[in-house]
């Protein structure tokens, strides 16, 4: 690639822009580079998954809705609070999350079976006890749906508000049916195929989903994460209202976010902008 100093002003911003994101999800210390996309991934080229998990805006919005959403369960929010560093690393967790979302959808086969066997052989270390004396493991099949079909919700969700938001009800139930192959590859059950699976699903878990201290201490630290420059810094707050925006009015009410209605239309205007802008930087590489 020419050295930016050589490029024109647009090129030139299209280099820092696709840059900067992609140092936020490869730790280049460590050898890692994005993701190159293949043709013998585990869905096709034009597949909806593809489509959704392809536009890093969304993506980045829903994968802090997914968080917020899956630390409501107890023993998910235990399992990351006692088995991980990620109050010191929260960074480094976000970018094993997104790598593996990445390899998943777009890399080689190989790769991804592997990639999803060290995530299984992860799950195997991580059990413990609830404060109130309830066994949990990371293996539960049920745990494991709860988690992926926050996560699912979160970027589709996050894809219609900021993205598309005449997706048809027909392309949302191909998202589902398409992540569910890799939730059962880890074990998930039961795992949905379509929008209304996943709406039922969630309604089941409701009356188990709850906030305390730790949970809000979780969110905070989350939301309040510094961003990678201070170039980047309103950006990163603006996408961070906009996670919480697109939270069901249940999950924000159990965190205590503030109903702020007048707020939205700015936020949802202002993170269409960078959804665009990121866009045409990395669609013009």
């Amino acid at each position: 690639m020419a050295n930016a100093l050589f490029l024109l002003p647009a090129d030139h911003l299209r280099h820092m822009l696709v840059r900067r994101i992609q140092d936020v999800f490869n730790d280049r210390d460590r050898g890692e580079r994005p993701v190159i996309r293949s043709d013998n991934a585990l869905y096709p080229r034009q597949s909806v998954i593809w489509r959704v998990h392809g536009d890093v805006t969304t993506m980045m919005i829903g994968g802090v809705t997914a968080l917020l959403l899956q630390m409501l369960h107890p023993a998910a929010l235990a399992g990351v609070w006692d088995h991980s560093g990620f109050r010191g690393d929260m960074l480094g967790r976000l970018r094993r999350t997104a790598r593996f979302i990445a390899i998943t959808t777009f890399g080689n086969r190989a790769e991804a079976d592997a990639a999803i066997d060290r995530v299984r052989q992860v799950h195997e270390r991580v059990k413990g006890v609830l404060p109130d004396g309830t066994p949990y493991a990371a293996t539960d099949p049920r745990l494991l749906a709860w988690v992926h079909v926050c996560e699912a919700m979160g970027f589709l969700d996050a894809w219609i508000a900021f993205a598309e938001p005449g997706m048809s009800r027909a392309d949302q139930d191909r998202y589902f049916k398409q992540a569910a192959q890799v939730a059962r590859a880890l074990g998930a059950d039961p795992v949905p195929e379509n929008r209304a699976e996943a709406e039922t699903l969630i309604a089941s878990f409701l009356p188990e989903l709850k906030a305390d201290a730790r949970t809000r201490g979780v969110a905070r630290m989350i939301l309040s994460q510094p961003a990678p420059s201070t170039a980047m810094r309103p950006a990163q707050a603006m996408l961070m209202q906009a996670s919480v925006d697109i939270l069901p009015p249940w999950a924000k009410q159990l965190h205590g976010f503030p109903a702020r209605p007048l707020t939205s239309p700015l936020v949802r205007g202002s993170a269409f902008i960078i959804a665009h802008t990121l866009r045409w930087a990395f669609n013009h590489r």
